[in-house]
């Protein structure tokens, strides 16, 4: 294999599907994390590390075993993610980044920070906040 297909090494490019266009690289990024629980699920991978179905299902609190077992899937399919079977009785899963997985820190980062520095909580004396 070789190296810009091989996403067990050096982290490789991406094909690009919307090659000459200014916005291309902020399309296909968002192709890639632009799912709800996506950026999300790296962000805990990033803070916590490898971990197993149950144990990240805790850390993304709110998702569905079935949502987050398609996102993992999806997740995995795009190079992100690996799905490591430990050989123990029951047998057990672990989930980590890839290189290019973890390469997302910077953009989950900054997305963390901007979020910090522009949202804020809903006022829990106005119910109509809350759906908003």
């Amino acid at each position: 294999m070789d190296e810009d297909t091989d996403h067990t090494g050096p982290v490789g490019r991406l094909e690009v599907w919307c090659a000459g266009e200014e916005w291309c690289p902020v399309t296909t990024t968002s192709s890639l994390i632009g799912k709800k629980w996506h950026p999300v699920i790296v962000h805990r991978l990033l803070e916590h590390g490898p971990s197993g179905f149950n144990e990240l299902k805790e850390h993304v609190d709110g998702v569905s075993s079935k949502v987050l077992s398609d996102s993992l899937d999806d997740l995995e399919e795009k190079h992100l993610v690996d799905r490591d079977v430990i050989n123990e009785k029951p047998i057990r899963v672990k989930y980590s980044l890839t290189d290019h997985g973890r390469s997302l820190e910077p953009v989950i980062y900054a997305m963390r920070d901007w979020g910090l520095e522009h949202l804020e909580e809903p006022d829990t004396d106005d119910p109509s906040a809350i759906d908003r």
